[in-house]
């Protein structure tokens, strides 16, 4: 199969590795923005600002140049670009033959809107979906065992991410369900970065558990009024992507808690990740699409009071447990 992932940041690039390494041999291109950054990782063999130390499948291929041309020839495009570029890059593909399929997570900012609902809008002709789950860059990079969802109304957008990408490192498993998977996607990121905060404060591992747990019913809560399936969040894409992101080391939105928590500002805190953590931007979104609906989700809404400055560390974890109590 004939794969372009455009974008070569850290999830990008871990992508276009997988199916690189994939045993069906397929032919994989990854493109870059920047001629001068696509040359030094075609020279080098490895994304040193952020896979370093990774090297690349001999028959991955990096380029620049006109984005447009590549997807053409494609049999599968994949956009790894932050969900701040998901627009332009849609438009971009518009009426591209292709299945498409995105690996950002999210709400737009300007928007509120999530990636399937963007395309909606401006690209509604595409085979298009999300391609989402519980997964490191690195980790993926590295051929460690993972496992994600391809999401999509289209039958040909999940099978050809299945085709491309489903092997002994990682398992892909399909769904229609691309609102119930987006929803997941988005929400994690918030509460990791509570999860965070919880830790940095040293609150112990039932409050954790908890808090995950907690924030896994605001996640379904959002979801259902959104028109997603309840089991979606049971799944990779719900409880599996939020418990990654909310504890392990690697999770950039986990670490912004843990920052905030050590009293550092939030400029401070993502000054220092060098990434783009999704939870900080998707907040205040998460926060309006709630209230929209008509869906009480009072640990995003605690997140987003610490993220504004409106609230300190030690005055969100007294909110939350100030709450009545109610049946489960």
């Amino acid at each position: 199969m004939k794969i372009v992932v455009l974008g070569a940041g850290a999830w990008g690039t871990a992508m276009a590795m997988s199916a690189a390494a994939h045993a069906a041999g397929h032919d994989v291109t990854l493109w870059a923005r920047d001629a001068q950054q696509a040359a030094g990782m075609q020279a080098a063999r490895s994304n040193q600002r952020y896979l370093p130390g990774l090297a690349f499948p001999p028959s991955l291929r990096v380029r620049a140049g006109d984005a447009r041309a590549l997807a053409d020839q494609a049999e599968l495009v994949i956009i790894g670009t932050p969900m701040a570029a998901l627009r332009g890059m849609l438009l971009l593909l518009r009426d591209c033959a292709a299945p498409i399929a995105w690996l950002c997570k999210g709400f737009e900012a300007d928007t509120g809107l999530m990636a399937h609902e963007v395309c909606a809008e401006v690209a509604p002709q595409l085979a298009s979906g999300a391609f989402s789950g519980p997964s490191f860059a690195q980790e993926v990079a590295r051929g460690q065992p993972s496992a994600l969802v391809a999401a999509s109304r289209h039958a040909r957008v999940r099978d050809a991410l299945v085709a491309a990408f489903h092997g002994p490192a990682l398992r892909v498993y399909a769904s229609e369900d691309i609102v119930g998977v987006e929803v997941g996607g988005a929400v994690k990121n918030v509460l990791a970065i509570a999860t965070g905060l919880c830790d940095g404060l040293q609150l112990g591992l039932n409050a954790r558990a908890a808090l995950i747990t907690r924030g896994l019913a605001e996640m379904t809560r959002l979801g259902l009024a959104l028109g997603a399936r309840p089991d979606t969040f049971m799944g990779l894409s719900g409880l599996g992507d939020l418990v990654l992101t909310a504890t392990g080391d690697l999770s950039r939105n986990r670490r912004v808690g843990l920052l905030l928590a050590e009293g550092k500002s939030l400029q401070q805190a993502v000054d220092s990740l060098g990434h783009v953590a999704e939870g900080v931007y998707s907040a205040r979104t998460v926060v309006q699409r709630a209230r929209a609906a008509g869906v009480e989700m009072p640990i995003a809404e605690c997140v987003l009071a610490l993220l504004d400055g409106r609230l300190q560390a030690p005055a969100a974890l007294q909110q939350l447990m100030a709450r009545d109590p109610r049946e489960e």
